[in-house]
């Protein structure tokens, strides 16, 4: 969600961002190339700048490599905030390392808990959502020195020489999300789209404004019905909104959503009408939900990137690293059971955003 988040509030497998300078925490303006990295691949690649923490991965010398997990999240939601963890899980199995995760963190608790990770003598504290970007000012207090850290930046944190963090764009993933969403909509004949997601925040609405968007250079007489609940797990004021928008003709829906992803998608599906993911990849889902759309943005994707860095000692500090959609491997956005031409319509458009070709900026802000 705020793509995590963003230093505003992030949220489920949502928050993404904007481009956000971590310099300048200004969203207009683009990420400073003096302190950031293109993304390459989720799970090979460097950092240039910024500076090397000794001793990775065992920075603390112990003889032993424990990652601290922060989310603000339930870890154990099928979807953004449990692909961190189980990008983390995956890296300590495999390594022989071990994972301490702290979850539902709220924000004004963040500082204090990651002084209690540094405590336990973590090598590095790991932040799921810049929700908790709070914790980051621990990293220069006594009880954490030497500690790597790193966040899911979303939009963008102000970017210091003690932490890292990746960046993701919401107008690319979530223009071609709509663009998707677009197609299933012509397919099935529907001039209505719906958006559900949690708090009213700034993010939230970019989020609605790219979606919808995409949706109207394929659909261009489309509507988007947006409903915002306040909280991204109430799984019982999801449903409401829900049953509103499907009984106002929406024939496809958008769950923005954290905990409350699943039980929206469930109505939608006995209604028949298709739905998206908010940040995973859930075609052939086999807990019984079904999804036509899968738009990918989990932090766990980037995390793993961070994870191999961390691994080989070559995890900087002080920087932050880009995910492009049609450049990188992650972000991107999958129809789960295309038709006709979809696919390869859905293609060229990511095609066309990684180019350059379109400006994607410029036909959210509707100049294209």
């Amino acid at each position: 969600m705020l793509r995590a988040v963003a230093g505003l509030v992030v949220v489920p497998g949502l928050m993404l961002t904007a481009c956000g300078d971590p310099q300048t925490d200004d969203p207009k303006k683009p990420a400073t190339k003096a302190t950031t990295e293109k993304g390459t691949d989720a799970t090979t690649g460097t950092q240039a700048g910024g500076t090397l923490p000794k001793g990775e991965p065992d920075v603390n010398g112990d003889g032993k490599v424990v990652i601290g997990v922060m989310s603000p999240g339930d870890t154990k939601d099928k979807g953004y905030y449990q692909s961190f963890v189980d990008e983390s899980q995956k890296y300590a199995d495999e390594n022989g390392w071990k994972l301490t995760i702290v979850d539902k963190i709220n924000p004004a608790a963040a500082v204090q808990q990651a002084r209690n990770l540094c405590r336990q003598r973590v090598d590095m504290v790991a932040i799921g959502a810049s929700e908790l970007k709070d914790a980051l000012s621990a990293s220069t207090e006594p009880q954490c020195k030497g500690v790597t850290w790193y966040i899911s930046g979303g939009m963008g944190v102000k970017q210091t020489p003690e932490f890292t963090q990746s960046l993701d764009f919401i107008n690319e993933s979530l223009y071609a999300a709509g663009y998707a969403a677009g197609l299933v909509l012509k397919d099935n004949g529907g001039k209505k789209a719906g958006y559900i997601t949690g708090p009213d925040l700034d993010f939230a609405r970019a989020v609605a404004k790219a979606f919808k968007a995409g949706i109207k250079a394929v659909v261009p007489d489309a509507e988007l019905v947006e409903n915002y609940t306040g909280d991204f797990n109430d799984s019982g004021k999801a449903n409401e909104a829900a049953n509103a928008q499907l009984s106002q003709g929406v024939k496809v829906i958008y769950p923005y959503l954290g905990g409350a992803t699943d039980s929206v998608t469930r109505i939608a599906n006995k209604k028949g009408v298709p739905a998206l993911t908010p940040g995973t990849d859930r075609c052939g889902d086999a807990s019984g939900v079904k999804y036509a759309i899968s738009v990918v943005f989990s932090p766990g994707a980037y995390f793993a990137g961070a994870l191999k860095d961390f691994k080989a000692g070559t995890l900087r500090m002080g920087v932050a690293r880009e995910w492009h959609l049609g450049k990188d491997p992650v972000p991107y956005v999958k129809l789960c059971d295309p038709k006709g031409d979809q696919e390869a319509q859905l293609k060229k458009l990511t095609e066309d955003i990684g180019s350059g070709k379109l400006n994607v900026d410029d036909a959210v802000a509707g100049k294209q």
